[in-house]
């Protein structure tokens, strides 16, 4: 287990930023604030110099710790799921029934987050809003590509293959893995977001949840 949560610190692709907001107060800060502001105005009116103003800081120096505000998204993308890999371990790790592993699996990808006291600087449940409302504008744009051989999605990748890991312990000829582990993790984050902006579309209410939905998909899949 130790070994495990060695590997699993809450660590940031360092190309994604210009200088670790970890390493200083300032650079907390700005972390702090872009999340609190990016869940109130959205991204597409958040700027460098709005942020500033709020932190009482010059412009220029967000610029010393992001190069823009896509690589701030991808910043704050990358860090949750860096810190949801954290959170699957965590839970599944001492479970050894496959079924109930994945079970468990599916309801870490697919459940409202709850803010972690263990990072101050960091709102989870507000980063979770803007993971379930803006992360898609991190890769949907034209660098997508050159981004990802940057590697700025790599956490992200990882966490479909564990949970693809665990779909295939339970069925191993299953064709589809990835497919299946790419669907939970992004379907969750969809079936959350029309609840609250398009409820008439969505089955997945306060009875039936997210997670209730995809272990019913999941189990009528891979039976």
């Amino acid at each position: 287990m130790k070994n495990l949560l060695s590997v699993l610190k809450i660590s940031v692709p360092n190309n994604v930023y210009i200088k670790d907001p970890e390493t200083s107060d300032l650079g907390k800060r700005i972390v702090e604030n872009s999340i609190i502001l990016i869940n109130e105005i959205g991204f597409e009116n958040f700027t460098f110099k709005k942020l500033g103003t709020k932190i009482g800081s010059n412009e220029s120096s967000i610029y010393r710790y992001f190069e823009s505000k896509h690589k701030l998204l991808l910043y704050l993308s990358s860090w949750y799921w860096a810190w949801l890999e954290y959170q699957l371990v965590i839970e599944t790790f001492s479970i050894s029934d496959n079924q109930q592993k994945l079970e468990k699996a599916i309801d870490v990808f697919t459940r409202k987050v709850k803010e972690d006291s263990t990072f101050s600087h960091v709102n989870e449940v507000f980063l979770y809003k803007i993971i379930v409302n803006e992360s898609s504008k991190s890769y949907l744009t034209k660098e997508v590509d050159k981004d990802n051989k940057e590697g700025y999605f790599e956490t992200y990748k990882r966490l479909i293959l564990r949970l693809e890991q665990m779909i295939l312990a339970i069925k191993p000829n299953y064709k589809y893995g990835l497919s299946l582990a790419s669907t939970i993790l992004e379907g969750g984050l969809h079936q959350h977001f029309l609840t609250e902006h398009f409820p008439s579309i969505t089955n997945c209410k306060q009875k039936n949840t997210p997670k209730e939905f995809f272990i019913e998909l999941v189990k009528n899949t891979i039976r």
